[in-house]
């Protein structure tokens, strides 16, 4: 390691030991050999610790703020690792702490990590302090799920209805590889599961008659529900993971699965669009698919969309997006700055 970069890191470490005295934290002091910073919050016996690494790509403020934990967040990484549950919500979702840990799951869909508690259920946040990585955290939360499977076979397709009374975390065991496709023998098929809200999770065989009702049922629980997580069904690829699920051409559920995706797509456009200027509106036809709109003859940002209209006029998606600059956020928008004459 080169000089500059030695001087430069230990820059940064001074910024932020400065910010945590200042935030009330005792005992911060620099680890060059491993490029963090170890502290202790008011009223912790064991020290926490910043990785400096994650601090290079955000504002320090903005970065101490998140360190102030949010109330009943455990204080060690030996009292937090059982508590942990992965869970499943929307890429737009506002979790009760600043900067929550989370990473891509599915599109439109996130995994966050919370701490399960007998009362409450807290997000963790993305400076938690427990001097592991994140990818630990986010084992340990997935091992922490019960991993419950079925017993008996169905004669012929089913629906299976999974109501969680709070602690069981049905929707998020769709994290785990290899769970879907072990519920086979149980719903009489390749398994096709929805999780329209929290609460509930839904499972039925592929090509079976309960299919489309599950889509229409899907639909207006995630519509209605203040605990929406998703519309859109979802089955495992050869390695057991969680993929959507598609439809074959003409299949009868080919238009089921298109509008699914767009009604997921533009309520978490809609919500990014709140806080988003020059955010352009995602509008679903008929036929479930997807426009976006180009609110003037300047700037905007739009979401991913089947096709895009200004004024009177409509033109495919793939004749616009070659003059768009693809943006850092998510759920992910193109910026263009005038309509393509």
């Amino acid at each position: 390691m080169g000089l500059f970069t030695r001087a430069a890191r230990a820059r940064l470490a001074s910024r932020v030991i400065k910010r945590l005295r200042k935030a009330g934290m005792t005992g911060a002091r620099y680890h060059s050999a491993s490029f963090t910073v170890q502290f202790t919050r008011p009223g912790d016996d064991e020290p926490s610790v910043v990785r400096l690494e994650e601090v290079k790509r955000k504002h320090v403020d903005r970065f101490i703020a998140g360190l102030l934990r949010a109330p009943g967040l455990p204080a060690t990484w030996t009292e937090a690792r059982p508590l942990l549950r992965p869970v499943l919500r929307g890429v737009t979702t506002t979790a009760d702490v600043s900067e929550p840990l989370c990473r891509p799951a599915l599109p439109f869909l996130a995994e966050f990590v919370v701490v399960d508690q007998p009362d409450t259920m807290t997000y963790v946040n993305a400076t938690h302090g427990w001097g592991v990585t994140d990818d630990e955290v986010f084992a340990a939360a997935r091992s922490n799920l019960s991993h419950a499977k079925l017993v008996g076979g169905a004669e012929e397709p089913v629906v299976v209805q999974f109501l969680d009374n709070g602690d069981a975390y049905w929707t998020s065991h769709l994290l785990l590889d290899n769970w879907l496709a072990g519920l086979q023998d149980q719903v009489g098929g390749r398994p096709v599961a929805f999780a329209p809200d929290r609460g509930l999770l839904l499972v039925t065989a592929d090509g079976s008659a309960h299919l489309a009702d599950l889509f229409t049922r899907a639909e207006a629980i995630y519509l209605s529900s203040p605990r929406a997580i998703t519309p859109m069904a979802y089955t495992s690829d050869k390695q057991g993971k969680i993929v959507p699920y598609e439809a074959q051409p003409d299949s009868p559920y080919e238009v089921c699965v298109r509008r699914a995706r767009a009604v997921l797509g533009a309520r978490e456009y809609a919500r990014q669009a709140q806080h988003l200027p020059h955010a352009a509106e995602l509008l679903l036809t008929q036929d479930g698919r997807t426009r976006a709109l180009w609110p003037d003859n300047g700037p905007a940002l739009l979401p991913e969309a089947d096709e895009v209209q200004f004024g009177d006029t409509t033109r495919p998606w793939s004749e616009v997006c070659d003059r768009l600059e693809p943006q850092s956020i998510s759920p992910e928008r193109w910026k263009g700055y005038k309509w393509p004459q």
